[in-house]
């Protein structure tokens, strides 16, 4: 019986990519959809040429009932839960004084509060199976910040902190709960930037290039395994060094 990995906001970018990646690692992927379109259709059949089950699953993870019932028809069609991937997300991006109140609660709905609903869910029943995997995407700006994504960052940090207290609190179920930060990574949201922007970010990069979603799903792939039956609590930057990069520069800067 192949182990299943529900994945949300899974059709498209950082979220097909891990899907293709754990569905070719030999797990059942059921894709979490808000609405059924052409990207959704294109997943569905490369993960079945993997020869595993796909299962879509259509919900808004901002709703907390939605969350639930996509835990439940996981579990009714396909048995089991033992990998959580909370990818879906939104930006709003804005300077803070030009901001809308809906633009900043909408954002945290989407990338904090539907990271915890679906969690919230999926959790008894790993705990019944006395295992599981439950891996967020967060982000280098939820470490960093950035001007322009004060609802982004708050997002992205609320999830590192949600991480590791969970990790604590599931740790003696066998439940592993980990972080994964993404810098720039060549998506389709990255491709409306102009190449000479393209080009001053990779200066800030130390590998000189720009993250591939791939780059990602093979991290995520990682804390899926048994390789990383040690590891809890962390925040793994998938981010060229482009953190470490800033960090040094501030060092650099104050001496």
């Amino acid at each position: 019986m192949n182990k299943v990995a529900l994945i949300t906001g899974g059709t498209r970018g950082i979220g097909r990519q891990i899907a293709m990646t754990l569905a070719k690692a030999g797990y059942d992927i059921a894709v979490n959809y808000r609405t059924e379109n052409e990207d959704l259709t294109i997943t569905k059949s490369e993960i079945e040429k993997c020869n595993v089950k796909c299962l879509p699953v259509q919900g808004d993870v901002s709703n907390f009932e939605d969350g639930e019932n996509m835990v439940k028809q996981v579990i009714e069609q396909l048995g089991r839960v033992d990998v959580l991937v909370n990818n879906a997300g939104i930006t709003k991006d804005t300077l803070l004084m030009r901001m809308k109140k809906e633009d900043f609660e909408d954002v945290l709905q989407v990338n904090l509060v539907g990271t915890f609903n679906v969690t919230k869910s999926v959790i008894p029943y790993m705990m019944k199976q006395k295992e599981g995997r439950i891996i967020n995407l967060s982000s280098v700006v939820g470490i960093s910040g950035n001007a322009g994504q004060a609802n982004y960052a708050a997002s992205k940090a609320g999830i590192i902190g949600f991480t590791k207290s969970l990790a604590k609190e599931v740790g003696s179920r066998n439940i592993l709960v980990n972080a994964v930060a993404p810098g720039f990574i060549e998506t389709q949201m990255t491709d409306v930037l102009k190449e000479e922007i393209k080009e001053e970010i990779k200066k800030t990069i130390p590998l000189k290039r720009m993250g591939t979603v791939e780059d990602v799903a093979n991290v995520v792939k990682f804390l899926a395994s048994n390789e990383s039956s040690y590891i809890t609590g962390q925040v793994i930057q998938v981010d060229g060094g482009m953190l470490m990069w800033f960090f040094i520069r501030i060092i650099i800067s104050n001496q």
